[in-house]
């Protein structure tokens, strides 16, 4: 199954954002096989306010075990975090 994830920062949060963004990229380095796209939002001045995941794992379940573990979640970095099914029709490998 496919899953997008939107995750919004805590208020005034961008801080500790970048100081545990290193983990948390290891972290998504460790989960490449789940990842099908991963990203950043920016607000209007082009500052990371959040996160955007396309990921897959067999169910929910399995999804919400890595959500538990993510050091944005650990660290209380992501506020909010919106989890949907997706399907995933086209996938572009030459984009990157």
């Amino acid at each position: 199954m496919q899953f997008i994830v939107k995750a919004y920062d805590g208020a005034g949060k961008l801080e500790k954002r970048m100081e545990v963004r290193p983990r948390h990229l290891a972290g998504m380095q460790a989960l490449s096989d789940h990842i099908l796209c991963a990203g950043g939002l920016l607000d209007e001045e082009g500052k990371m306010k959040g996160s955007v995941l396309i990921m897959e794992y067999p169910d929910r379940a399995a999804l919400d075990a890595y959500i538990a573990s993510e050091p944005y979640v650990v660290e209380k970095v992501w506020e909010k975090i919106e989890v949907e099914p997706l399907n995933v029709v086209i996938l572009n490998p030459k984009k990157n």
